[in-house]
């Protein structure tokens, strides 16, 4: 079955792009010595559930790209958004395929497990391995100091999961 995109899948789309950005810049946590939680994964994971692949991963990619034009240029930039791209397809592709209403416990462990290893390829993996060619730094210390965002972007994820599967029943 072909799905044509329509006007409401790009306004919602849209509208999540914008919460990105707004939860990323307004609502900085501090968590680290020089990193904030990104509460723009809490609407990265629920457009994911919720929405799509396709429109969750925009959420992400676009919203960090704004996100990192308004605060620091594009310094740092190319990283997170190809790192987002990772981590929106990875749990996308899971989110729609897994049935949370049968065996719950068994269906949420593997959406936070493999939440988890898309942070973890994203993040450690292709944001460090961008950098490093970016800054032509050892990439054990890029992996070092990617750490710090590997951890507070997995938990931000994986506590937004039941935010996300609670909302699922207003959306449809």
């Amino acid at each position: 079955m072909n799905k044509s995109i329509n006007t409401k899948d790009i306004c919602v789309t849209a509208m999540g792009i914008s919460l990105f950005v707004v939860l990323s810049m307004c609502l900085r946590i501090p968590i680290f010595e020089n990193y904030y939680i990104c509460l723009g994964y809490v609407v990265m994971t629920v457009y994911l559930y919720n929405v799509g692949t396709v429109s969750g991963t925009l959420v992400g990619c676009i919203g960090t790209f704004i996100y990192c034009v308004l605060i620091n240029g594009l310094r740092g930039m190319p990283g997170w958004v190809l790192g987002n791209l990772v981590i929106g397809i990875m749990m996308g592709l899971t989110m729609r395929r897994i049935n949370i209403a049968e065996k719950k416990i068994l269906s949420y462990i593997i959406i936070v497990l493999i939440s988890c290893i898309s942070v973890l390829l994203g993040i450690l993996v292709v944001k460090s391995l961008v950098e490093c060619i970016l800054y032509t730094q050892p990439i054990l210390i890029r992996i070092f100091t990617n750490t710090y965002a590997f951890i507070a972007d997995c938990v931000t994820i994986v506590l937004s999961i039941p935010l996300a599967i609670s909302l699922k029943k207003i959306y449809k």
